[in-house]
């Protein structure tokens, strides 16, 4: 059974670090990609990074980066996003999926999500 599970997120002040999980089960990472995706209240999803299947290739959203890394531990079959200088703007529910590939920082031909951790940026 195919299952993504993330966690990791809370409360933390502007200029902060969390390091989200998304622990995957029923398939080995290495047969998709993975991605990050995150929505605010009354906006649209947007997708904030991506690692291909391979884990070569690692993607982000402009608004991300040079504060955000998608990695993974095939041991533990985990994605990690850490996420640095947090920004009030980041505040959102994050969710991964599963998907065939990178599409820049957005994971297509998804299939599987998890139920998402929330984030909140604020002092």
């Amino acid at each position: 059974q195919v299952q993504l599970v993330e966690s990791g997120g809370g409360l933390v002040q502007p200029g902060g670090s969390l390091r989200l999980s998304c622990s995957a089960s029923g398939f080995t990472l290495n047969s998709y990609a993975i991605g990050w995706f995150r929505q605010a209240p009354g906006k649209e999803r947007e997708g904030v990074s991506c690692i291909s299947r391979s884990g070569g290739i690692t993607s982000y959203a402009n608004s991300v980066k040079g504060r955000f890394t998608i990695s993974r531990d095939m041991a533990k079959n985990t994605v990690y996003l850490q996420m640095n200088n947090l920004k009030p703007d980041d505040t959102a529910v994050y969710y991964c999926a599963r998907g065939g590939w990178c599409l820049r920082a957005v994971v297509d031909g998804r299939d599987y999500w998890g139920q998402g951790t929330q984030v909140t940026v604020s002092s």
